[in-house]
């Protein structure tokens, strides 16, 4: 597949450090190369006996310590822990070339083939076309991302649309939300879905009452003491998550990074809590256990505040 030369009017902020395409081809030529040796008879004994199913967990702990690394702003961190989550693609490439499913070329070369179809704006129609484009977009988007938003997002309906005739089926706009994504960005992405369908609450406020109806459809069920009723009151608990979510998308709020933020503060509180006690947590009354939460919480309200320009 021929690229079109990147445009030479493309501005540059500097202190930028400039990629090295060849360079970074033999780094990864030689991690190809290091993978397939472990996994190679007279390899790495470990990583022989490993499969899709033992490692995936791996997969998960590397993405959040990106994430954790991109949030504390830990860039030599971050080059590493990238490099962490590279080593598990190079492991699945290994892992499916060897049982003759695919192998890394292949994953490169559906990578490529992605970005420049779903960037006709950059590469051209012509490219994305050639790269498999069968979405009729506008290329001329200017400085608009919201434009390059509906382009990408035209493209992949029409890549669904082909991979579901494919499949003798049809295609849902949905579809494009994975479900192996976290519950929570899930929600949101089928909420935004669904947004653009015209199937969503007209502001946040229309949420509220949406809230009080979930909970009191979850109080319903849960106070039960009925085993059987458990699945019940696990959807109904979904119901107002699922909603909680959405209302942090018309608020603006993301609710993975919203949780993320309460957990953190919950973890600094909890540790004050500890400091504070001159005995162990679990031989406190709950009003003493209640009283050191509103200290902890007082304790580092006021520090936050002082730290403050």
């Amino acid at each position: 597949m021929d690229i079109p030369p990147e445009s030479s009017s493309v501005e540059k902020s500097a202190p930028q450090l400039a990629s090295e395409p060849a360079g970074a081809g033999k780094l990864f030529e030689e991690s190809v190369r290091i993978m397939a040796r472990l996994r190679a008879p007279g390899g790495c004994p470990w990583d022989r006996e490993q499969s899709f199913d033992s490692i995936r967990k791996y997969t998960l702990e590397e993405a959040y310590e990106v994430f954790d690394a991109i949030e504390r702003r830990d860039f030599p961190h971050l080059a590493e822990e990238l490099g962490d989550l590279l080593l598990q693609v190079l492991f699945y490439a290994e892992m499916a070339a060897n049982e003759g499913h695919f192998t890394v070329a292949d994953v490169l070369n559906h990578l490529n083939n992605k970005l420049v179809r779903r960037h006709p704006h950059v590469f051209g129609d012509e490219a994305s076309k050639a790269a498999g484009n069968r979405a009729d977009v506008d290329a001329a988007v200017g400085d608009s991302s919201a434009a390059v938003l509906r382009n990408w997002d035209e493209i992949k309906l029409a890549e669904k649309r082909v991979g579901a005739a494919a499949a003798d089926g049809p295609a849902s706009r949905l579809d494009g939300v994975q479900r192996a994504m976290p519950a929570l960005a899930e929600a949101a992405k089928l909420g935004g879905k669904a947004q653009k369908a015209g199937f969503d609450w007209a502001t946040w406020r229309d949420l509220l009452p949406k809230l009080v109806e979930e909970t009191a459809e979850l109080e319903a069920e849960a106070a039960s003491d009925d085993p059987a009723r458990k699945p019940a009151v696990e959807a109904e608990l979904g119901d107002l998550l699922f909603t909680v979510v959405n209302l942090g998308r018309h608020l603006g709020v993301d609710a993975e990074m919203a949780l993320r933020g309460c957990n953190r503060r919950f973890r600094q509180r909890f540790r004050e809590m500890e400091l504070a006690s001159e005995r162990p947590l679990e031989e406190l009354s709950a009003l003493e256990l209640e009283d050191l939460w509103a200290g902890a919480k007082r304790k580092l309200a006021a520090s936050e505040a002082g730290g403050r320009p």
